[in-house]
């Protein structure tokens, strides 16, 4: 039995001093002729992973049979070749040299071609080689068990062997033979086991016998039995000592060691003795090193320990001696299910499930570090705490006994309970996804679910609307079986058997909900909340059972009549846009059932229609009072949720939408409702009635509806969320053969010319809605504005030619008033001011998205050639201020005007710095704004990215414009050039040029600058700049494309004067090839040559400046922009490895050690909102 490890040890320490233990047995040798099995032959057989490893030990058994010092010298030199090393140990080092000397020479020897050693070579081949090398050791153990194992010669002479080359410096030969050692110590533990099993039978044999009597007792047997219990008992005793010495000498230390995959192996090695051998392992002086294990700082280490600690939970045998762990470590469990690895949570979340299944468990408030888990974004982890919670739940069912209710009533009031007091209302789907895997039978139980809402007394009212938002989210789990949005399965592939079960959920939830979802609507129809989530099961119907199942056809009679219903009961903007949702799909086209729902919402679009021009003419006359302004504000606010799923151009509502708009406007009667819907029909119309523009046959309507659409859903964020339902079914697959059908002529002139007219009105409006000094207003005229001009710009024509006569372009005024919007309401903090009040964090992230979609809409109209490439120098201005909120969409639409033109990108760059630069010297602000505007210009260089072949081209072009404008002529009056300061900006550039256009460049500096400019400060730190490193250093950076990060002195010297020409660039630059859905051409390269030429972007007066300004009233004046650029220079930090620990004596007490897992990596809840970095792909798709 090996001693415990807190006991004091008589064996050999383990260390290079270990010497092999002579034997008394005679040595022998083998015969000339005959030669045994090679260490080349194991080691190829333990690589090859093909080999049958037990012909392998049984020929290595009979060479060391033959001779034993020759056949443990192969034995070494297997070792020593699995390590990765080629020395070779000879007979005479063997016997003339201890281990010590023997490691010694090897690592002397050891001549490492590269880093990597057999136990860490990538790939498949450390998988094969790990599982023959432990399937050796394993074979050999089991086939030594008997004679060998107890010889006094090859196991000691091995495990001391092993324990000097686990201490030795060579992380190869450390490594592997720690592997070895802890699988000869698990092999030895096997075999102990199974002598303790003979030890006890012989024992309780020799007892019996015992007990009998002299004249029934068999001649011997006593003395055959005691005999064996002696040589049972001695060899226990010998395994025990080889378990103690290897324990002591190799576990004790390497547990700690620096590599973590060497502590992973011992203590997964540790978890299989505590289970294997629970009577001498399963300890405190054994539990304490996977106690403290938990505390390690590698996730691998962690995730081995709480493996290991699994296995033993398992057994309920074992909980009893476990208590004193349990109480020791549980609070270090609990606070691992926030562990930064998700692998390592989800295994403790199981880990801490076996614990809650044992007699004491866990309380009440341990339990609740795990229930948040079910929100996780990870969704193993949130599985993991599913189950968790739903054998919680089953056990507080099974302790109240509720026989008044059935299971799944019972299950569902307290999962409602659950779900208020967890005060994550906003997350339903993400506690069904959680729970699906578990409580799978129990949420598909739509009778059930259905029956309590239903019945009129039973559940509160916000228990009501819980459960039809779980019902809600069950129904969509089961009829589409993804994830919610920021949870994502993995590549899981979708087997023939998921998609029929997956048909059949649908199928059951269409036949169960049809006859049960208009007493639903009716129930709670007047409940906003609750009736735009019932709104949603049709969308997860299999809608042509309508039609095709026998009796189901009345029940769309009564669905229909319902929605009409909610639609004139409702006014709020959530209700109105699922019914639109709704009345989108029951208006396809694909089910035979469409022409019954065209005509009974166009009845209603015409009831609306009659009811807003009622009171029309009172609006536009000013006659109206406060109930006929509500009346015509609720109708247009109908009619504009229905215009996103029907076509609203047959009801001519944009002349009446524009006429009260300007009415509105004239009279100063500014109601929030009624124009914000007006904006939104006459918006609408235009939409549609440019896709209607082109007689076509209905399929090739439908077919350009969906690509034109389509083209600016995946390119827009600013458009409203029912507007999705225009294409009114999903769009058919893209075929070219479809588009290159010949098309009937255009419509008439005069048709044309009146939707280019109401196109041009409605951008007056619009522009003048800008100024408006309404929030809501202003806004929606924002973003309609983005959605219009993106329809009807020059890109859409090349999907349809015959629409260029559509093609309208912002006017100059527009372009400045869309630009001040974006200075004055996008870039600026006072409405965050305003909202500094605790308790507004959500109206915080409402507005701040508000935003980012503006600022998307904006970079979009940029992008694809609706404004000129200069406009976006508004945006660079604020990258890095604003980096936090805005940064992904302004660093994509850097990178997209790259793949655009990548001269015109870097020269808007360039024009951007000066920009700011001859703002700071007009409002003389402090020399500090240098180095803010330097910041900026650090963020933009990064986005040159590492190929510095492509981005030549671009660079050079930068820097020209830069000492252009530095040296530029002063104005009359100023006798010093007040713009060489901006030559420190454009320095931050320099690290990216090549040394051919460093030379050209230095070139360009001479001929520009005058020779008294030489000297000074700022000249001569650029100078130093395109210097930067020799030139066999930057030609070999510049073919690798590497970015070089050599670091530059900052100089800061004095400019006098402030003097600014008011002008900026002006170019006309192409739109993008990627403008539609229809035909995507490949985007331009940018080792293209680019049209234009560098004067395009020369200084002159042709765009005028923009001043940002809140608009108070109708007014179109600017003030030039306060650029207060955020210091957010954040230098990055070089990780480092984990440090050596000293080796020091183990503490017989337990020891607590902190861990980088307890804190760091709290797992946030994922977001319903759909802000995640992936939306970068739809914006500029």
């Amino acid at each position: 039995m090996p001693a415990s490890p807190d006991s004091p040890v008589q064996q050999q320490q383990p260390s290079g001093r270990t010497s092999r233990q002579a034997s008394p047995r005679p040595v022998t040798t083998l015969s000339e002729g005959s030669r045994g099995i090679s260490a080349e032959n194991i080691h190829d057989a333990v690589c090859s992973g093909k080999s049958a490893m037990v012909t392998v030990v049984d020929e290595w058994l009979d060479s060391y049979k033959q001779s034993r010092e020759a056949g443990l010298l192969v034995l070494i030199n297997f070792v020593v070749r699995s390590c990765g090393c080629k020395g070779v140990v000879s007979r005479e080092m063997l016997d003339n040299m201890q281990n010590a000397e023997i490691i010694g020479k090897l690592t002397k020897e050891f001549n490492e071609d590269s880093v990597n050693y057999p136990l860490c070579t990538p790939g498949p081949q450390l998988k094969r080689f790990k599982a023959g090398l432990c399937e050796f050791v394993r074979v050999l153990v089991r086939l030594c068990q008997n004679s060998l194992i107890y010889d006094e010669y090859l196991f000691p002479s091995l495990v001391a062997l092993l324990t000097g080359l686990s201490d030795s410096q060579v992380r190869a030969f450390r490594h592997t033979s720690t592997l070895i050692a802890m699988k000869v110590m698990t092999g030895l533990v096997e075999v102990a086991v199974l002598v303790s099993v003979q030890l006890q039978t012989s024992q309780r044999q020799h007892d019996m016998e015992n007990s009998k009597g002299a004249h029934e007792r068999a001649p011997g047997r006593l003395e055959d039995l005691q005999a064996t219990i002696s040589e049972l008992q001695e060899n226990r005793g010998e395994l025990s000592c080889m378990m103690n010495t290897t324990f002591r000498g190799v576990f004790v230390h390497r547990y700690r060691d620096q590599l973590a995959d060497i502590r992973a192996t011992c203590i997964e090695e540790l978890g299989m003795w505590l289970q294997k051998d629970p009577e001498d392992f399963l300890n405190d002086g054994y539990l304490k090193y996977l106690g403290w294990t938990l505390h390690d700082k590698q996730s691998p280490v962690r995730l081995r320990c709480v493996r290991a600690l699994q296995g033993l939970y398992q057994e309920k045998e074992f909980i009893g001696r476990l208590e004193f762990f349990t109480s020791r470590f549980k609070e270090r469990m609990l606070s691992m299910v926030l562990d930064k690895d998700p692998e390592v949570a989800v295994e403790v979340v199981n880990l801490l499930l076996l614990l809650q299944q044992t007699e004491d468990g866990l309380k009440e408030e341990e339990c609740g570090h795990i229930y948040p888990l079910v929100y996780a974004s990870n969704r193993a982890l949130a599985s993991a705490a599913g189950v968790f919670l739903f054998k919680k739940l089953k056990t507080v069912l099974a302790s109240e006994q509720q026989s008044a209710k059935s299971g799944n009533a019972a299950f569902f009031q307290i999962l409602i309970s659950f779900f208020i007091q967890s005060e994550f209302h906003e997350h339903g789907a993400y506690l069904v996804d959680s729970l699906w895997a578990a409580a799978r039978s129990e949420l598909r139980d739509w009778d059930t679910m259905t029956a309590l809402l239903l019945q009129e007394s039973g559940l509160v009212y916000e228990e009501e609307g819980v459960l039809i938002e779980l019902m809600m989210c069950a129904v969509r789990q089961a009829a589409q079986a993804t994830p919610p949005v920021g949870r994502t399965q993995g590549r899981k592939n979708v087997t023939g058997k998921d998609k029929k079960v997956q048909e059949q959920d649908r199928r059951r939830i269409t036949s169960h909900f049809i006859p049960l979802l208009p007493p639903l609507l009716a129930k709670y129809s007047a409940d906003a909340g609750k009736v735009s989530l019932l709104l949603k099961a049709p969308l997860y119907f299999s809608l042509e059972m309508y039609s095709s199942a026998a009796g189901l056809d009345k029940h769309l009679d009564l669905l229909l009549s319902q929605v009409w219903g909610i639609i004139e009961k409702h006014t709020d903007v959530e209700v109105l846009e699922a019914c639109a949702t709704l009345v989108s799909t029951l208006c396809a086209d694909r089910y035979t059932f469409s022409s019954r729902t065209n005509l009974a919402f166009s009845q209603l679009m015409d009831g609306l229609t009659e009811c807003l021009s009622a009171y029309l003419g009172d609006l536009v006359q000013g006659t109206a009072d406060d109930d006929d302004v509500y009346s015509a504000a609720a109708a247009l606010k109908r009619i504009a949720a229905l215009s996103c799923a029907m076509d609203p151009t047959g009801w001519k509502l944009f002349d009446s939408c524009l006429e009260l708009l300007k009415s509105r406007m004239e009279s100063r009667e500014f109601d929030k409702e009624l124009m914000v819907s007006a904006l939104r029909c006459a918006a609408f119309y235009l939409m549609w009635a440019k896709v209607n523009a082109v007689n076509s046959t209905p399929a090739e309507v439908l077919i350009h509806t969906a690509f034109i659409l389509l083209w600016m859903l995946r390119n827009s964020l600013t458009l409203g969320p029912s507007f999705t339902h225009l294409l009114g079914c999903s769009p058919p697959a893209h075929n070219n053969a479809t588009t290159a059908n010949p098309r009937r002529p255009c419509r008439g002139q005069e048709e044309v010319k009146r939707l280019k007219k109401d196109m041009r009105s409605f951008c007056r409006v619009c522009e003048t809605c800008l100024c408006l000094n309404q929030n809501e207003i202003r806004d929606q005229a924002f973003e309609l504005l983005c959605d219009l001009l993106l329809l009807y710009s020059a890109s859409s024509a090349r999907v349809e030619p015959e629409l260029g006569a559509l093609v309208h372009l912002p006017s100059d005024s527009l372009r400045s008033e869309m630009s001040a919007f974006l200075l004055d309401y996008v870039f600026s903090d006072c409405e965050d001011a305003e909202l500094d009040v605790e308790g507004e964090e959500a109206m915080k992230i409402t507005l701040l998205q508000k935003r980012r979609n503006q600022l998307a809409g904006y970079c979009k109209l940029v992008l694809f050639g609706v404004l000129d490439l200069t406009a976006a120098t508004n945006v660079f201005k604020h990258y890095n201020k604003y980096f936090k909120d805005f940064g992904d969409i302004i660093k994509e639409t850097v990178s997209k005007s790259k793949v655009i033109d990548p001269v015109r990108s870097a020269k808007t760059v360039c024009l951007c710095l000066q920009q700011m630069f001859s703002e700071m010297l007009t409002e003389e602000r402090s020399r500090q704004d240098v180095g803010e505007i330097r910041d900026l210009a650090k963020r933009l260089a990064m986005s040159f990215g590492i190929d510095l072949k492509r981005a030549r081209k671009p660079l050079v072009a930068l820097h020209v414009e830069g000492v252009r404008f530095a040296f530029r002529e002063p104005p009359e009056g100023d006798e010093q050039r007040s713009n060489v300061a901006f030559l420190e900006i454009l320095s931050e550039f320099s690290f990216k040029l090549l040394q051919q256009d460093r030379v050209h460049l230095a070139a360009v500096l001479k001929s520009e600058c005058p020779d008294a400019a030489l000297s000074w400060p700022s000249v001569r730190l650029y100078q130093r700049s395109l210097e930067g490193r020799s030139s066999a250093k930057a030609k070999v950076t510049g073919e690798r494309g590497d970015a070089p990060t050599a670091k530059r002195k900052r100089s800061t010297p004095q400019v006098g004067g402030s003097w600014l020409d008011g002008s900026s660039v002006h170019s006309s630059l192409p739109p993008p090839a990627l403008a539609s859905t229809a035909q995507r051409q490949p985007a331009c390269r940018a080792t293209e040559s680019e049209p234009g030429s560098e004067d395009e972007f020369s200084l002159g007066s042709s765009m005028r400046r923009v001043k940002p300004c809140r608009h108070p009233s109708l007014s179109s004046s600017h003030t030039v922009p306060t650029v207060d650029t955020e210091d957010i220079n954040s230098p990055l930090n070089l990780l480092s490895l984990i440090a050596d620990d000293d080796d020091e004596e183990e503490d017989p007490d337990f020891k607590d050690y902190e861990s980088d897992s307890d804190n760091d990596s709290a797992y946030t809840l994922p977001s319903t909102r759909h802000t995640s970095a992936s939306a970068l792909d739809e914006l500029f798709a």
